[in-house]
């Protein structure tokens, strides 16, 4: 539930609260007020019989005294809502009820059983009249139940509805107040989503939050520009310090094949020489020296492959002079020769790849390579599909895509603790781009899309080819 639809509940709840207190607070007061109406009523009939125009005799009855009385105590005596019952010696009983039909409306079966409940025990208010001495009668006032109830009801309606629409103005200004004061909460939202993808080589990390003019979101501002520039100084270090790392690893990858190829290859070829001359040069009688150095031989042409294998994987073709697209048919064309019919490794090119700068070249056959041995050594694919697409322009932005059908789980080869998919994704990093790992229609996809600034020679292009 979002902050505005929370605080506008609370609301709510506070006022409806407060309204049932409300209501109950209008039953006992107009419990209370019915029940002084019976006393004052009391009271003025009997000042009304006192001083009565001609009742100054002494031999005067209580018949005489209380003769007429209900037609003469009209609604300014007996109050709404009030019982007089008249208790004479000598005469019946006679009473008079000030409860007009319909006082509050049709009061609801339920309302009526609430101000019963809550209401306060009404007792009959009880007066002995005297005169000069002489008692002459009782009266006797109580609350009529009827018109109670129907005050009551009147009163809690026009409380109620008062109540029921300052509430509902009171929600409406609270959301609309919330809701304005809120505003800058979707700027922070987007902002952090830009400082996420900045995070991860976009560029977005630049993103910045403008004062509000509200103090405690101008501060979330202030820190939250702190920490993208602190983060965006931090991602260019990385950048740098990545690219570098990458300069560096190609160096010792060229040393280490020409290494390999000058000492180690040169060994085994004069190990090959070797056994074929001692296969050649045994005596008749040993027939088991030319098959000793027969497998001697075998096994050194084995190694051989082996390190033909090593030195492409180590050695990168000269990008510049040959070309990428050149340089990807030719890689793909080698594991289409060592896999044979096992699997068909595809590539389909879209777009002019020789404007490519050197170091997203080199970065791209780094790239495919890598998903190349990944495919090959984690699954039996039966199709690996390589695609690149470069778009319009000198700047425009490269996409690579490679589809293979082995199956496999992306947050799998996401999650794995090896370092291949870290090194293609922090490679991609360096050169500005973004690296995914999805589905294909029967194994993995991994695609990455590059930026393309500039067609100048880098670093990491020289160190290459030096």
């Amino acid at each position: 539930m979002s902050l505005i639809a929370r605080i506008t509940v609370r609301l709510a709840a506070v006022a409806l609260i407060a309204l049932a207190g409300t209501i109950l607070w209008v039953l006992h007061a107009t419990d209370a007020r019915l029940q002084r109406g019976a006393e004052i009523s009391v009271d003025r009939l009997e000042r009304h019989w006192m001083y009565r125009p001609g009742l100054g005799s002494l031999g005067v009855t209580s018949t005489e005294l209380l003769s007429g009385w209900t037609a003469r105590a009209s609604g300014s005596v007996v109050l709404p809502g009030v019982c007089i019952v008249v208790s004479t010696p000598t005469d019946p009983d006679s009473s008079l009820c000030n409860a007009r039909d319909g006082l509050g409306g049709t009061v609801p079966a339920w309302f009526a059983t609430l101000f019963e409940r809550f209401a306060a025990p009404r007792e009959a208010v009880v007066r002995e009249v005297v005169f000069r001495g002489h008692r002459l009668g009782t009266i006797r006032a109580s609350v009529d139940t009827q018109a109670a109830t129907e005050q009551a009801w009147q009163q809690v309606s026009l409380v109620a509805g008062a109540a029921a629409g300052m509430a509902a103005g009171m929600c409406l200004l609270a959301w609309l107040a919330v809701a304005h004061a809120l505003r800058p909460v979707g700027g922070i939202v987007r902002a952090l989503r830009d400082l996420e993808d900045g995070a991860d080589g976009s560029g977005a990390a630049a993103a910045r939050l403008p004062a509000s003019g509200t103090a405690e979101f101008d501060g979330i501002a202030r820190a939250f520009n702190d920490l993208a520039a602190r983060l965006e100084r931090t991602t260019e270090e990385r950048g740098r310090l990545t690219r570098r790392l990458f300069e560096v690893q190609e160096e010792e990858r060229r040393m280490l094949a020409r290494e390999l190829h000058d000492e180690f290859g040169q060994c085994l070829t004069a190990g090959g020489a070797l056994a074929a001359s001692i296969a050649s040069d045994a005596p008749p009688e040993r027939p088991d020296i030319p098959r000793d150095a027969r497998s001697i031989g075998r096994l050194i042409a084995d190694m051989q492959a082996t390190l033909r294998g090593a030195l492409a994987r180590l050695r990168v073709p000269d990008l510049e002079e040959v070309g990428l697209a050149a340089s990807l048919r030719s890689l793909v064309g080698s594991w289409n020769s060592h896999r044979g019919s096992r699997t068909r490794f595809l590539l389909d090119v879209e777009g002019d790849l020789g404007a490519t700068p050197p170091a997203e070249a080199l970065g791209i056959y780094r790239l495919v390579q890598e998903c190349l041995t990944n495919a090959a050594r984690h699954g039996d694919p039966a199709t690996v599909l390589v695609r690149i697409r470069r778009g319009p322009g000198p700047t425009g932005a490269l996409t690579v895509t490679v589809e293979d059908d082995g199956g496999g789980a992306p947050e799998r080869l996401s999650d794995s603790p090896g370092l291949g998919v870290t090194g293609m994704r922090e490679r991609i990093r360096a050169l500005g781009g973004r690296l995914s790992i999805g589905r294909s229609a029967g194994g993995l996809s991994i695609s990455a899309e590059i930026p393309v600034a500039s067609t100048a020679p880098s670093t990491l292009a020289a160190a290459v080819a030096s």
